[in-house]
This record gives C-alpha cells, structure tokens and sequence, in this order.
C-alpha cells in the first residue's frame, strides 16, 4: 500500500541535500523493527510541489511526497508514528495523509518516477562503485537482477518473465546527480517500461526499482 503525505510550508530553506534528513524522520517513524539493516521492502518519492531558490528548496504552499510497503503492518506503524509526531524537518510538519491501495496495474506497463534510479554495482578488486545509466543497455539487466532478489527476499517466487527497460524515447529524460552523506550518486530520471505479471508489477510498486530504495530513490507511479 501507499501513504500519501502533504505537509506545511517551510520555515527553513531546506537543503539541496535533504535525503538524510527524510531517512532519518522515516526511520524515527519506523521505531524499532527487524527492517532496519535489511534489503528495503519499501520506497518513498522526494518532496514535491516546492522551487529551487538560493541555498535549495522552498515549499510556500507546502510539500507532497509519498511511501509504500510490500508489508501492510509498516505503513500502519508509520502512520501511527506519524500522527504522534508529525513534525519533520525544516519546519515541514504533516498536516495531511492518505491511504492507497495498490491499484490494478494489469493494463499497464509504463511507469513514471517519484524519485531518480540508482543502478549501481562493486566490483572485486575495484574500490570504486560503478554506476549505470539509461545509455547503459546493461541497467535493463540489472533493474530486473535487483527486482528479482527482492522478491526472493519478501518470500516470493520470483518472476522469471519480468522485463523491465527505460523508456529511452522520453523526451525529457536525464542523468541526475544526487548527493547522499558525502557521497555522488549517478541517477536517472527516465520513466521505465514494466513487463510482468500484473502481481510482480504491484510489488514493483510498492517497493521501486534499481538500488537504495531505502534511502530514497527508485520510487514509481
């Protein structure tokens, strides 16, 4: 399922690099459960509806975002984590959440982004993590590879037949360069075909695509 959250406006400009501060806040929220260390089962979006201006991101009329879980209990421990505490950062505060249900996905195949794809791997012997990007013909691949092991890690059968692509023909398709504690990451901003069971597309859509879902990127629509 999926939480839809809409908040104040700021009081603080926040930061190009608020990433850590939403993992942070969501983590608070999640308290203390066996998720934590684990492959995520859940993506959340950015914050939306807001403009760059000098020093990052403003929000006069307040932010919208979004979380979804593979386990039903987690979003209800955020939920109720949330309407004791709805403070986040930057002087967002929660004013609004919603529930949604996975919705039927069996006629669709084309997804769109919440938050950039990161599609990264290490390799032995090399201490720098390669990353892949939409002119990469191998992130298909490797979209599908992560996807895959998520579902062995939620106890699922993994879907053999799911392919999974950008959608290279997006006109405005770009590689994003997001920051997260010190460290570059090469991400896409690309919408990306789905091609599956329409029970491996609703898992897709709760827990994103490609790697760190965790952590804020990999979340579709």
């Amino acid at each position: 399922m999926r939480l839809h959250i809409k908040t104040t406006p700021n009081s603080n400009i926040v930061s190009f690099d608020y990433q850590k501060k939403m993992v942070g806040r969501i983590h608070s929220w999640l308290g203390n459960n066996e998720e934590h260390g684990k492959l995520s089962l859940y993506s959340f979006s950015w914050l939306h509806k807001g403009h760059i201006t000098s020093g990052g991101f403003d929000f006069p009329r307040g932010s919208q975002w979004f979380m979804s879980f593979y386990d039903d209990k987690l979003l209800k421990a955020v939920m109720a984590a949330v309407l004791k505490d709805p403070l986040m950062f930057d002087g967002l505060v929660v004013t609004d959440l919603n529930i949604e249900p996975v919705p039927d996905l069996s006629n669709r195949d084309l997804f769109y982004l919440g938050s950039p794809i990161l599609i990264k791997r290490y390799e032995v012997g090399n201490p720098v993590t390669k990353y892949y990007t939409y002119e990469d013909l191998t992130a298909d691949d490797l979209m599908k590879e992560t996807l895959l092991h998520k579902m062995e890690a939620a106890g699922l059968i993994p879907d053999e037949s799911v392919d999974i692509r950008f959608d290279r023909e997006y006109a405005n398709k770009k590689i994003k360069y997001a920051s997260y504690r010190g460290i570059c990451n090469t991400s896409n901003m690309c919408p990306v075909y789905i091609f599956a069971k329409p029970e491996t597309k609703e898992f897709a859509w709760n827990v994103g695509i490609g790697n760190s879902t965790g952590i804020g990127f990999g979340a579709i629509y």
